[in-house]
């Protein structure tokens, strides 16, 4: 897709199934952006080893998480898709963006504190201090020129355009600085239980996974927090428990969440519970089965897996060789 702008983005394995979060907030907007932008989409592996993982569970998730992209709606032949450890570049740029950020500077990212304040300091790795740097080599590997991002992420992006702009003023014109991506019409889907939160995978009682058995999804929607109203209304503030079904229902149904809402006037909670998880089981359904047939033939996963890092590689190669000789190492001769 040559004259048209580059997007990245990735996707942790870190856990079996997508959750609705995942996919509205983010995958959903991937599939589209193919259609517009030269995309590149990755499954983070290197970024899940910042916490201790399972090597058998981590290379069975990236293997799901890879077939759930296909399944989803990413075409390996309009966009890039790959893993990220099978592109040793990002190793390698992760290194000289170490190499130009400030102690300071990391240690600012508020997504460190967050994480280690739950273990403490002493138990974080050094990975996880470090790794918005990596998140950072990710992008300017790519010369991407935009990058979705949700507010938790924006920090992170900052960080990207400042190193991107320091390495530039320093060595010569290398990187391409990433501009913020703004997605219209983002879903950002709360925890059904406790629905001033985000949906996460690591609240798993309030989070509905799309893997799931048509009868638990259903069970997680019809059991969702709303309050001790009857009326329903579109009001993050004062209903958020049904202004996050509502949400749901409007994004699977491609509504204006006022219009989806007019249509329970009268109706009750127990009507919107109801129609919102028959929405989601509609399109849960047939993406499990997809993921099923992809996962029959690993093959073929397998093989779709190395031409997407292959095609990655030829990028990102250039990126680092251009790197490195702005830097003044010199270049081995095979």
């Amino acid at each position: 897709m040559s004259g048209t702008e580059r997007v990245l983005s990735g996707i942790q394995p870190t856990a079996g199934s997508f959750q609705l979060g995942n996919y509205l907030g983010a995958v959903r907007h991937w599939v589209s952006l193919q259609d517009t932008h030269d995309a590149f989409y990755m499954i983070v592996d290197l970024h899940s080893i910042t916490v201790e993982q399972d090597p058998v569970e981590l290379r069975a998730n990236t293997l799901l998480a890879y077939a759930q992209l296909l399944a989803a709606g990413i075409d390996s032949d309009r966009a890039t898709l790959f893993i990220q450890s099978q592109v040793p570049e990002h190793a390698q740029l992760g290194w000289v963006m170490q190499c130009i950020t400030g102690f300071g500077e990391a240690s600012r990212m508020t997504q460190f504190k967050d994480k280690s304040s739950r273990g403490g300091t002493d138990h974080a790795s050094v990975g996880l201090f470090t790794y918005p740097i990596l998140q950072a080599a990710d992008i300017l590997l790519y010369q991407a020129d935009g990058v979705p991002v949700g507010e938790d992420q924006r920090q992170h992006l900052e960080l990207t355009r400042d190193l991107a702009q320091r390495f530039n003023t320093r060595y010569g014109k290398t990187f391409t600085v990433p501009k913020p991506l703004i997605v219209k019409d983002t879903a950002k889907i709360l925890d059904l239980q406790d629905p001033t939160s985000k949906m996460s995978k690591s609240l798993p009682t309030g989070a509905v996974f799309l893997l799931d058995e048509p009868r638990v999804i259903t069970k997680k929607l019809k059991s969702a927090v709303t309050d001790s109203e009857t009326e329903v209304r579109f009001d993050p503030v004062n209903k958020p428990g049904v202004s996050n079904l509502l949400t749901i229902l409007a994004t699977f149904t491609d509504r204006d969440v006022e219009q989806v809402a007019a249509d329970y006037d009268g109706r009750g909670y127990g009507a919107l519970k109801g129609d919102t998880a028959e929405a989601v089981v509609e399109f849960a359904g047939p993406f499990a089965e997809r993921v099923r047939e992809l996962e029959s033939d690993p093959a073929e996963l397998h093989r779709l897996m190395s031409a997407g890092s292959a095609k990655a590689r030829v990028i990102a190669a250039q990126t680092l060789a251009l790197t490195y000789d702005q830097l003044g190492l010199v270049a081995a001769e095979f």
